[in-house]
């Protein structure tokens, strides 16, 4: 999707170049989706369908202990029922199959084994225990611990041969600043060791970790933006330094904000049952009522 000529000349949007908009709706079915869903959602599908693009139903299945069959049903029954369309997608096939990430794992193991090559990543053995005790801070915006220095392996240490059975991150550059404009918020940028540190791309399970896996298919399947909540802006500073590591022009951003449970003020989760679209829907509540409480509960 194409914005203003002086939208076109930020860091992070890329340049009218004829591509056609390409967005994607990406439930991950490790529980019921609910009201915060729903409002992000929308927001994709409305600003794919008024640039006249196509958008993608991807379903980001890659925890084999909370992803379940059921939630995964529901996602596509719920979106559906909320009067949400899309173009290609694991129900509807397409030319960017598979659509389940869980699908996907020789394309993620393929490039984190580039990173490898690279030099770009290191063998992280530590336990969230051992990274907990080490009292490390946390981001001031998403709350994630920040990896401790302590624990990072030499940049001049001989490269470890690749153990997918083990974790590995991402070095980030020592005091890098990572700018990018959102389509929203504007410019935003984020700092390296005070704002996120090394970061996870390949985890002791085998399997990648979420900033490799979208990444990697945002970049196949064409994505030319990307819309999500704001609770991963700083998950875009992380996944610029993928892109740029790869050689690969990003999307564009659209960080939506936030619906809030009315009791607590808290930003939804999983865990909030009772404004589970499931639960809504056997209320009685339309789509349209819907729609309109999640967006009078944005934070």
């Amino acid at each position: 999707m194409q914005g203003s000529p002086k939208e076109a000349t930020l860091p992070g949007i890329p340049p009218p170049e004829g591509r056609a908009c390409r967005g994607r709706i990406a439930p991950t079915p490790s529980g019921w989706l609910h009201l915060g869903h729903a409002a992000t959602f929308r927001v994709a599908w409305r600003r794919v369908r008024a640039a006249g693009g196509t958008l993608l139903y991807r379903t980001e299945d890659l925890d084999p202990h909370r992803c379940r069959p059921e939630y995964v049903a529901a996602a596509l029954e719920d979106l559906r029922w909320l009067g949400l369309d899309w173009d290609e997608g694991p129900d509807c096939s397409g030319p960017h199959a598979p659509y389940r990430q869980s699908e996907r794992l020789p394309t993620y193991r393929f490039l984190v084994e580039k990173l490898h090559r690279l030099g770009l990543i290191y063998p992280a053995p530590q336990s969230r225990r051992e990274i907990r005790e080490a009292a490390p801070p946390r981001s001031p915006h998403d709350g994630e611990i920040l990896f401790p220095p302590g624990f990072r392996r030499p940049a001049d240490a001989p490269l470890s041969p690749f153990d997918p059975r083990m974790n590995w991150r991402f070095r980030v550059p020592d005091g890098r600043k990572v700018p990018f404009a959102d389509r929203r918020l504007g410019l935003k940028a984020f700092r390296a060791g005070r704002d996120f540190g090394d970061f996870l791309v390949w985890r002791r399970d085998s399997v990648p970790s979420y900033e490799l896996a979208v990444v990697a298919d945002d970049h196949a399947m064409g994505i030319t933006e990307v819309v999500r909540g704001e609770d991963l802006l700083v998950s875009t500073a992380r996944q610029l330094l993928l892109y740029e590591a790869f050689g690969w022009s990003p999307p564009a951003w659209f960080h939506c904000p936030l619906v809030a449970d009315p009791d607590t003020g808290e930003r939804l989760a999983k865990t909030h049952r009772s404004l589970a679209l499931r639960e809504l829907r056997k209320q009685g509540l339309t789509p349209d009522e819907v729609f309109a409480r999640a967006d009078g509960q944005r934070l």
